[in-house]
């Protein structure tokens, strides 16, 4: 079941959540949930990628992933959507571009691993990423002394929000950005796969 364009109101500040999601597990909800408390989000979109132009090898079916993401991604102010087919997007920058467009007074955050932070400045007009939304980076086991050296971290440092602020990032204007330490649930997609029990990874316990 695809899912319409999701509902949010100028003012409101609207974490994105962005991934193949191959498939989504326990660990995507518990960042989700910390990421809404620590940088104050009225609402969270998780936005199921068709596909990621950095990996080589193609996701499981959207269909699939998004009905996976729905059975375990369930509270009242997360939604599940693949924004990025309905818009026609694929790189973050475009979709971010589109969601400005269609969401006038909205304010974004976009959410992301501190493994995503240290090869940011591969992907596409990263620097006009970070430009034009806040950023919100939750660290994960082993990423934290790579994303803080990370060339994104460096070229921003005089931009980076101050934890102890970190409710505040959604207010604050582009560029700004804030790392912050969460405790986390040691699994990954990746391992899942692995394992060759996608099922395993997207049932709640």
């Amino acid at each position: 079941m695809r899912s319409a364009i999701p509902y949010a109101r100028p003012g409101q500040v609207v974490g994105l959540f962005g991934g193949s999601f191959d498939p989504p597990h326990r660990g995507h909800v518990h960042v989700t949930l910390e990421a809404m408390k620590a940088f104050g989000l009225d609402r969270v979109w998780w936005l199921v990628s068709p596909g990621n132009p950095l990996k080589t090898h193609g996701p499981a079916p959207l269909e699939q992933r998004i009905n996976a993401a729905r059975l375990i991604m369930k509270h009242p102010r997360v939604e599940v959507s693949d924004v990025e087919t309905l818009t026609g997007t694929r790189a973050t920058v475009d979709t971010l571009a589109s969601l400005r467009r269609l969401y006038p007074g909205v304010k974004f955050v976009w959410l992301m691993g501190a493994d995503n932070l240290a090869q940011f400045h591969d992907w596409k007009n990263w620097r006009l990423i970070m430009d034009s939304v806040a950023v919100g980076v939750l660290a994960r086991p082993g990423d934290r002394i790579s994303a803080r050296m990370s060339r994104a971290a460096r070229v921003y440092s005089k931009y980076r929000v101050d934890g102890q602020a970190r409710h505040l990032l959604g207010r604050s204007a582009a560029p700004a950005w804030c790392f912050v330490n969460v405790p986390m649930i040691d699994v990954s997609s990746t391992e899942i796969r692995t394992c060759g029990d996608w099922a395993s990874g997207v049932l709640p316990e």
